[in-house]
């Protein structure tokens, strides 16, 4: 930041605690009833296998929630993990999210029952042409289904407890930010039922953990790991004794991003998942266009002055 601009802010900075007071005063829609915000998600009060709630203010807490087949995902959940994301994606009272499950695990994986089904559509025809767009058709829904954390741009922090399994490594590397607790374990298990992971663990757990050798290695063999290693690793970047204390914590972490300026935290992601298939300069080209809008927004002089008169701290616009 140039010594002109810091110069003028410290000059604003009187009339911007002002208007800060101001907004203060005025009636914030998070004050509100919170399970009203969670109506804002649009289809979430149809939703059969996904529990939204708003615990605190632009926090969003989604559980997968079929605990009767240990969270295994069908069709269905399939569907309303992609509607739920993308609806949060644009909900401006929305600002990060808690991902976690109901139950006695995190998920079970896959639904096998659900591919029983899919089996029986395949037998109707026997023209393997028409068999491969049945099957495209279905694999892209599931692909789109999980990339829809990772394209969200609100953070996504996944709480893992016991096991997750198959779907769930997908589920999960899909996100921004992976606690467990110690009794969580992980297995890409699709190698054990005959076929290789096809909606995402297999080009995003290399990346998650920094290493190739240990990512193919657990994706040929199919081994079950623990919390202890998925740490170490940095699969995941806190390990907790509980449930509780892992939801507890994730809520925590996910509050105190959503103080944060929504503007900031947002390109801050988009630039991140960027990042990750371009080159260091393509990187640094995308983050200058957004930050030569950035720069001049409200979020950013309201910040600066809050830290330059060690003011309360800014509260922001919804975006």
């Amino acid at each position: 930041m140039s010594v002109y601009r810091l110069n003028k802010l410290i000059r604003l900075a009187p009339n911007m605690t002002a208007a800060r007071s101001t907004v203060a005063m005025q009636p914030q829609r998070h004050n509100t009833s919170h399970s009203a915000q969670a109506a804002d998600t649009p289809g979430h009060t149809s939703f059969k296998t996904l529990a939204i709630t708003t615990p605190k203010p632009f926090v969003f807490h989604v559980e997968l929630h079929r605990p009767n087949k240990l969270n295994a995902i069908n069709k269905q959940m399939w569907l309303e993990i992609k509607d739920c994301f993308e609806g949060l994606s644009t909900n401006p009272d929305c600002r990060a999210i808690v991902l976690s499950a109901s139950g006695k695990h995190f998920t079970a994986g896959i639904d096998l029952s659900d591919m029983m089904n899919l089996g029986q559509q395949l037998s109707d025809t026997d023209d393997c042409a028409r068999k491969g767009y049945i099957l495209e058709r279905v694999i892209k829904l599931y692909q789109d289904s999980i990339s829809a954390l990772e394209q969200c741009p609100k953070p996504v922090i996944t709480a893992v407890h016991q096991a997750c399994i198959g779907a769930g490594v997908d589920l999960i590397t899909a996100s921004d930010i992976r606690y467990c607790t110690q009794d969580a374990f992980f297995q890409v298990k699709e190698v054990e039922i005959g076929m290789a992971a096809d909606v995402g663990t297999l080009q995003r757990l290399p990346k998650a953990i920094g290493s190739q050798s240990l990512a193919r290695e657990l994706c040929f063999t199919g081994r079950r790991f623990e919390a202890s290693e998925a740490h170490s690793c940095g699969l995941v970047s806190r390990v907790f004794p509980d449930k509780e204390s892992l939801v507890t914590g994730a809520l925590a972490l996910a509050e105190q991003i959503a103080n944060k300026s929504p503007i900031a935290v947002q390109t801050t992601k988009a630039n991140m998942v960027y990042s990750l298939e371009h080159t260091n300069q393509e990187g640094l080209d995308h983050i200058r266009w957004y930050n030569k809008l950035n720069l001049q927004s409200e979020d950013f002089a309201q910040a600066v002055a809050a830290q330059l008169t060690k003011d309360d701290k800014p509260i922001f616009a919804k975006l």
